[in-house]
């Protein structure tokens, strides 16, 4: 079906186990102080953090031998079973609050974070309806109309929790995979001014996202407040010059960043290894994301392409989202950065994205 099944990429499993190894670094460096002060241990959060990228790692290989037309055949089963997980988190009593949003569901000592994986299904499900309707693609009716719906329809369920930011990852993840598809430039153009229209609406219904709005534009109208994270990630990244203060010798993570080991990691990375620290980061992801469209153009069938395009569009997004954050060039959104950030559910399922990613690469010609 697919031709001759060769050896997966091997510079983007590199790739991908470097970013790895930076982030359980940084994260037991971000988070020592903060986990000694809470948990008494040092390494409450690394130790966790360990253990999600054991469980990512077995994900990333079990999937990674996995004929990745298999999600082709059960896309739709993952999908609605994701939208019975996002229906769960929000009956109280089964979906966790944290921060303000009811976007976890409690698994023993652990939890999940069923939006992350709705990421990944629709991906999937968008892959299999782009490749069997892409000659429909350019009517909006019939191919553009069908597709944007049930993505909306996810984005809605998700801003219940409320939970913006992984929407708008989710959402412009299938942006750009409709976008490669072949929809017409006319019909994005008129769908992004009502989107524009649309997240003005959101960020006006509430007043904690109209003040993330005022503190990106000027931080200091509330340093105490609003725009304190951004302040203090800011006071992190400026000290680190060139080559930074020193692995561990941080110090924004003494309570002045909150939870540095999540959102704000990178800044953290900034502050203790610099601008080259900082770069060679960035590098990583530039050198996935060149891996990832080489994987995607040789993909032996469309269902291939449209499924490497989704993944890497997810990490691209994800990861720009995040730094324009941490830097102040976008207001806060709580996305975390991809293989650094500490959190199960994101390590774990961008691990499982990368090993579908290396399936495809099995049968790519390039």
């Amino acid at each position: 079906m697919h031709g001759k099944k060769s050896a997966p990429d091997f510079l983007l499993m590199l790739i991908t186990f470097s970013l790895l190894a930076i982030g359980l670094i940084m994260v037991y460096s971000a988070s020592a102080i903060w986990a000694d002060y809470k948990f008494h241990d040092s390494l409450f959060f690394a130790k966790r953090q360990l253990l999600f990228a054991a469980v990512g790692i077995v994900a990333m290989f079990f999937f990674m031998n996995i004929d990745y037309w298999t999600w082709r055949t059960w896309a739709k089963v993952l999908l609605i079973v994701c939208f019975i997980l996002l229906v769960l988190v929000l009956i109280p009593g089964v979906g966790m609050v944290r921060n303000g949003s009811r976007s976890w569901i409690g698994v023993g000592a652990f939890s999940i974070q069923p939006s992350e994986f709705m990421k990944m299904a629709m991906i999937a499900f968008l892959a299999k309806y782009l490749s069997e309707n892409q000659k429909k693609i350019a009517s909006f009716k019939q191919g553009l109309l069908p597709s944007l719906l049930l993505v909306f329809v996810a984005f809605g369920m998700i801003m219940l929790q409320p939970d913006l930011g992984t929407g708008t990852v989710m959402v412009g993840t299938c942006v750009v995979m409709i976008f490669v598809a072949g929809a017409r430039i006319s019909h994005f153009v008129l769908l992004g001014l009502l989107g524009l229209v649309g997240f003005a609406g959101l960020v006006l219904s509430a007043p904690y996202r109209i003040k993330r709005i005022t503190s990106f534009l000027n931080p200091w109208e509330d340093p105490l407040g609003s725009g304190f994270q951004i302040i203090q990630s800011l006071y992190a990244i400026g000290p680190g010059g060139l080559f930074g203060l020193g692995l561990g010798q941080s110090r924004q993570k003494f309570f002045y960043l909150p939870e540095p080991q999540t959102d704000f990691i990178f800044a953290i990375l900034a502050e203790e290894l610099g601008f080259i620290g900082g770069s060679l980061v960035l590098l990583l992801f530039s050198l996935l994301l060149w891996r990832g469209i080489r994987i995607a153009l040789g993909a032996p069938d469309l269902y291939g392409s449209f499924l490497a395009v989704g993944i890497i569009a997810m990490i691209a997004i994800q990861v720009m989202i995040n730094i324009g954050v941490v830097t102040g060039l976008m207001p806060v959104t709580g996305i975390t950065l991809p293989f650094l950030s500490y959190g199960g559910s994101s390590l774990t399922l961008m691990l499982m994205a990368i090993g579908v990613l290396l399936n495809i690469s099995r049968y790519a010609r390039y």
